[in-house]
């Protein structure tokens, strides 16, 4: 049985999937913030600007693990590009109540 950090997670990354840009606006926290090796500490506004276009092309992601303690978790996926391309990916998540407040990405290899 998923817990509830588990389920807003999975659920973001199945709004990338289906690219329903509504789905992640709601689950994210006013003050969310973003940081990957490209983006340092963004906000929600500048998150939807640079990175939700990446959804268009993404064809699936397949969560590997997750490993969660209180309202945070670290997931390992696998993600699936238009192209067919593979790659995998860690990302810190934290949540408070019901939202997204922070999201760090470690971006990983691609895979076979």
């Amino acid at each position: 049985m998923s817990s509830k950090v588990s389920e807003i997670i999975r659920r973001c990354f199945r709004a990338y999937e289906t690219k329903v840009r509504q789905m992640v606006e709601e689950l994210l926290a006013d003050d969310f913030t973003f940081t990957s090796p490209d983006d340092i500490g963004i906000d929600k506004a500048t998150y939807f600007e640079r990175c939700w276009p990446n959804s268009e092309s993404m064809k699936a992601i397949n969560v590997e693990k997750i490993f969660e303690r209180d309202n945070e978790a670290f997931v390992r996926y696998e993600g699936e590009l238009t192209t067919g391309e593979k790659f995998r990916n860690t990302e810190y998540f934290r949540i408070e109540g019901t939202k997204v407040k922070e999201v760090q990405v470690y971006y990983g290899a691609k895979t076979a």
